[in-house]
């Protein structure tokens, strides 16, 4: 298979102006370039870009896709809007990603080589599906860092006894569900993470919450941020949910007991694994069940119709064979089998065997053919 890489980045906070799009075509005659994106695919040869230098100067997402196996997002955060510190915490030592400054910025990086993803994959789409991620960090849900921190527990590069980064994650987002099958995250591993419900969760912050909050603010905030609004400063929406959510957090301050540890994911992900195998291997049972019954009664339906038809049903036989092709010679090897189903049941075994004997003889020089009769004594 020959090799296949797609690039990918989205500028979200400013678009790309006409000597922005010009630099960036000076790094690919072939790209896609729009004002807010650059997107290309190599079967041969790679970018000669710099996706790092390119995430500084430009834009605020990339992903990166190869076909044998490696994956990586990046994404591009003010630093005023972050706790830079406390998203250090969160990665710690982490094998899968890195936080690194950018100028007023930083940068996070996190990749995985050497998958299997399974069916083939271009990347098209992939990063449309991702993007909400940026915007709900921004405002302060930090789950996608739990599930960077999911991504070491699986690979077994974390203690048994570490505690998980947050008490809960669900329910799932769609882009986080997506960030999990992007890296290809295991599917029991992320449910038994997410069996836990999370304050940063959306629907956990009800409207009526959200609106007395939002009344209880200074005049001065109020105005400050419809201000920012009017000059356009972007975030000033993720700012204010952040700011939402912390505010509600302190209000309703409930302790969410003992958080659980990595051990205990991993020994969750395992009932959850045992129990989804026992349930599938139930249903394949009972779906094998259900077609042994058809298939049994198709064959009461085809041997009356073969009891029907008496001696002309052996000329059928006798035609397949001397059509002298698999085809014809497994039709007639499964109506000799038909016949004997019949014979055991009629009393007309010793019968039947002398005529299979003489069909035998008739036709020894068709090995293929006589391969097929094995089966029948």
């Amino acid at each position: 298979m020959s090799e296949y890489q797609y690039y990918e980045f989205q500028a979200i906070d400013r678009p790309l102006g006409d000597a922005d799009r010009r630099a960036l075509r000076d790094l690919s005659s072939r790209a896609r370039i729009t004002a807010t994106s650059f997107t290309n695919f190599y079967e041969w040869g790679d970018f000669k870009g710099d996706p790092d230098q390119l995430m500084e100067h430009w834009f605020d997402l990339h992903l990166y896709l190869a076909n044998w196996g490696s994956r990586r997002l990046m994404m591009k955060l003010p630093t005023r809007l972050v706790d830079r510190d406390h998203l250090g915490a969160f990665l710690g030592n982490n094998d899968y990603s890195v936080l690194r400054i950018a100028g007023e910025n930083v940068v996070l990086s996190i990749w995985r080589d050497e998958l299997e993803p399974g069916e083939w994959d271009d990347g098209e789409g992939w990063l449309a599906n991702l993007s909400p991620l940026r915007a709900d960090v921004l405002a302060g849900d930090l789950r996608l860092f739990y599930l960077i921190w999911l991504m070491d527990v699986e690979a077994e590069a974390v203690e048994p006894d570490e505690p998980e980064p947050m008490p809960g994650i669900g329910p799932l987002t769609g882009a986080l569900a997506g960030f999990a099958e992007f890296f290809c995250i295991d599917q029991d591993l992320l449910q038994a993470a997410a069996e836990q419900s999370s304050a940063a969760a959306p629907d956990r912050l009800p409207p009526e919450t959200a609106g007395r909050i939002v009344a209880a603010m200074s005049d001065a905030e109020k105005t400050s941020l419809l201000m920012r609004i009017f000059n356009g400063e972007p975030h000033v929406t993720a700012e204010l949910r952040a700011l939402v959510r912390a505010r509600s957090e302190l209000q309703t301050a409930i302790s969410p007991g003992a958080p659980r540890t990595a051990a205990d994911v991993l020994n969750r992900a395992r009932e959850i694994r045992l129990a989804r195998e026992r349930a599938e291997a139930e249903l394949a049972e009972a779906q094998r069940r259900l077609e042994a019954e058809a298939a049994e009664k198709a064959r009461e339906v085809r041997l009356e119709a073969i009891r029907g038809r008496g001696e002309s049903i052996w000329s059928d036989v006798e035609d397949e064979i001397g059509r002298r092709n698999p085809a014809g010679y497994d039709k007639a090897a499964a109506l000799l089998s038909d016949l004997l189903a019949l014979a055991e049941r009629q009393d007309g075994v010793e019968e039947f065997r002398l005529r299979l004997q003489s069909i035998r003889e008739r036709h020894a020089g068709k090995g293929r053919f006589i391969e097929r009769l094995a089966t029948l004594g």
